[in-house]
């Protein structure tokens, strides 16, 4: 964070495509942390705006509609509508949840269009695009598929592989194919508008590399990764009818690029709410375009470079707008050990787990920040869930305040006691706790969400040690000699601080003055506590602080009041205690575990079936191939690289061979491949990657669950000899 102050704060979070529900790999990397932000921010009652709203253009969502032969229009009113109300039951606390196809935002972005080409800014560019003659239409790249040209995926899109992972385009794809005739496309002109990234490209590295040293490693480096690079200039209109109209002549059948206009819907967005509610948030212009504002976006790791390099073109291009000064993005989650995917239905659903799991928007909040990918990927597993939520939630949090909240009713009938004479043991529980305000209030500063909220219980963790150290109960039933049994309440009616005095014990309390006068300072550091817990928790755990406000009787509290001993006064009537959080039995998890596999199982009757045989080809051309046996002397993983494995192969010449495979994925210990007798094609073109010259292509076969496996003789075939 910049040390310039601020007088308000924009905070934006990712549109959600609107082509499917929010997972919980979305709300850990986005949607939990913002909201956590922005809730810290108003409880020290500075300005803030939350900005949400769902992306609805672009080519998946054609796709579904087509798929369900309904329109593009109706997917976006189905999952815009499930996305919101989800948030809305999950406490996402936006100011405005708004949408991309909304008339103002159309008009918006075609505004900001129009400027940028009135200007200059923006170049004409004439290229050759697949184009279906059938369908007589452009072919955007999810519009394309055909067979990956690393992997050879026969199924991989004409912007990536899923298989392998490479990006790709259109054009490098073997044997394209149209998604909406099935025909082969062809090559065709085409007039599109790009934004020259390059230009900006000094600019840029000034900006960031230099300006902003404080932002996240992974967004800094991944940033660094691309400015290091020669930028391109970048397409912002694309050959679509669904989407916003190019508003330029001789435009017609090009939409703006989702990547253009789904940023500037924060932007459509704020003004929608401004000019809704004027009084309350005054110009949109002051949330963005103001100097004295700060601007935060919440993303997932993989939307960096559009935030931190082609949106701040885009502002820095149209020259009125203010530039983000922090974008704390986070990396993916998996759930049980393996990457969530919308395609595959490996994914815990927000709309679903609050089916589920009624009232429990709270542990999940709390299990995704504790296991918040800041720096790195992390797992969610349903037996994690639990433990946190019955060890920590339950047996931390949850007993602690129910503890403190019963003994008061007990011995004093829920009326707050005063507080007397400090003893050793009670000061070093003060001095614990008193500065939990400095560190939460750092560690937020700085974006650190998991080590804020593990701050936040350790206060629980403190008062639990004290209370079990004191043991008020016990000083409660001592005996002294002459006195009667003790009643386990204050006397009736004993509601005000007269009665509650230190050096006045309730009526009948066993142990004299003394004896009740310590219970009372032990409960009263007790209360302070949980009210402070109550603070603490409130951006992370809005429905339980809620909740223990209400048994404390707190209407309302602010962020300065975290680490004071005294916002409870003496005499203060509590509310009715409850259980702050419930256990979570082993059925319940088994039956998200269970659901899980009956993901999994469909996933592989879906798959379990071969992949149609390719055109068949002479037998002239099968002999051009020269696929031999090599003896695996060595396999390693490569540096730097998380899918190629470098085989050093013995091809019976009398001299080693490198072959690089992108298969380390499937093979955790690649010394089990030592010593095998594998197929690898001799006579392909050496190829680097990675610095490393690669001679030739592994053979493996693709099982119906996509792994891959090494294709192996079942004889010590000589190392060299030729397969026919």
């Amino acid at each position: 964070m910049t040390n310039k102050q601020f007088k308000r704060t924009t905070v934006t979070s990712a549109l959600p495509y609107a082509n499917g529900g929010v997972h919980i790999g979305h709300l850990a990397g986005v949607y939990v942390p913002a909201d956590i932000y922005v809730r810290y921010l108003r409880l020290k009652k500075e300005d803030v705006l939350f900005i949400g709203g769902s992306d609805e253009h672009g080519v998946p969502i054609t796709l579904l509609a087509r798929k369900e032969g309904v329109t593009p229009q109706d997917i976006v009113d189905r999952y815009h509508k499930l996305i919101k109300d989800s948030f809305e039951e999950f406490g996402i606390s936006f100011d405005i949840y708004s949408r991309t196809t909304s008339k103002i935002h159309h008009e918006f972005a075609a505004e900001w269009f129009r400027k940028l080409y009135d200007e200059g800014k923006l170049v004409e560019q004439t290229t050759t695009q697949l184009y279906d003659e059938e369908a007589h239409q452009f072919l955007a790249d999810r519009y394309v598929v055909g067979e990956c040209p690393h992997c050879h995926n026969e199924r991989a899109y004409g912007d990536q592989c899923e298989k392998c992972g490479r990006d790709l385009s259109p054009t490098e794809l073997i044997n394209p194919k149209s998604t909406i005739s099935g025909s082969t496309p062809v090559m065709k002109e085409t007039k599109n508008w790009y934004l020259p990234l390059n230009e900006y490209q000094p600019w840029l590295k000034q900006w960031i590399l230099e300006g902003h040293k404080e932002w996240r490693p992974n967004v800094y480096g991944q940033c660094k990764s691309w400015l290091d690079m020669d930028l391109q200039p970048r397409a912002m209109t694309r050959d679509l009818d669904w989407g916003i109209p190019v508003p330029v002549e001789g435009a017609d059948g090009k939409v703006l690029y989702v990547w253009f206009d789904a940023p500037i819907g924060y932007v459509s967005n704020t003004k929608e709410l401004c000019e809704k509610e004027p009084e309350k948030w005054g110009s949109w212009q002051q949330w963005w375009q103001d100097d004295e504002t700060r601007l935060v976006h919440f993303i997932g790791k993989d939307n960096i470079v559009f935030h931190c390099i082609i949106f701040p073109t885009m502002m820095k291009a149209h020259g009125d707008y203010i530039l983000p000064d922090n974008v704390p993005a986070n990396e993916f989650l998996n759930l049980e050990n393996d990457k969530i995917s919308t395609s595959r239905n490996w994914a815990v659903w927000l709309h679903e787990y609050l089916v589920d799991m009624p009232g429990k928007q709270d542990v999940l909040r709390y299990v995704l920040t504790a296991n918040a990918p800041e720096t790195k990927d992390n797992n969610f597993t349903w037996r994690d869930f639990q433990e946190r939520n019955n060890s920590e939630l339950v047996a931390i949090y949850g007993n602690f305040v129910n503890r403190a909240l019963q003994l008061t009713k007990k011995y004093w009938n829920g009326v707050v006691p005063e507080c007397g004479e400090l003893q050793e043991i009670d000061r070093q529980a003060i001095e614990e706790f008193k500065d939990v305000k400095q560190k939460v209030e750092q560690l937020l500063d700085q974006f650190k969400f998991r080590d804020a909220q593990k701050e936040a219980m350790n206060l629980a963790r403190i008062g639990n040690r004290y209370i079990t150290e004191c043991e008020p109960w016990k000083l409660w039933k001592a005996k002294a000699p002459e006195a009667p049994e003790a009643p386990h309440s204050a006397p009736e009616g004993a509601t005000n601080a007269s009665a509650l005095k230190s050096n006045e014990a309730p009526s009948g309390a066993v142990g004299g003055a003394s004896g009740a006068a310590r219970v009372a300072t032990i409960l009263n550091i007790c209360l302070q506590l949980t009210a402070n817990l109550a603070i603490a928790f409130e951006p992370f755990l809005p429905f339980s602080s809620k909740k223990l406000r209400e048994m404390l009787n707190l209407p309302e509290f602010d962020w300065n009041q975290l680490g004071d001993t005294e916002i409870l006064k003496p005499g203060h009537q509590l509310g009715e205690p409850q259980l702050l959080f419930e256990k979570i039995e082993d059925d319940v998890i088994q039956k998200q575990l269970d659901k899980l596999e009956a993901t999994k199982k469909a996933n592989m009757a879906k798959a379990f079936k071969a992949a149609p045989v390719k055109e068949n080809v002479d037998f002239d051309t099968f002999e051009k191939l020269d696929i031999r046996v090599g003896l695996v002397k060595a396999c390693e993983k490569v540096k730097k690289s998380k899918k190629l494995l470098q085989f050093t192969i013995d091809d019976g010449t009398g001299q080693d061979r490198t072959i690089l495979s992108g298969i380390a994925a499937f093979y955790d210990d690649p010394q089990v491949l030592v010593g095998r007798r594998i197929l690898f094609v001799a006579n392909f073109p050496p190829r680097k990657m990675m610095g490393i010259e690669s001679q030739g292509m592994i053979l493996s076969a693709v099982d119906f669950d996509e792994s891959l496996s090494v294709v192996t003789t079942t004889k010590d075939v000589k190392p060299g000899s030729q397969v026919g």
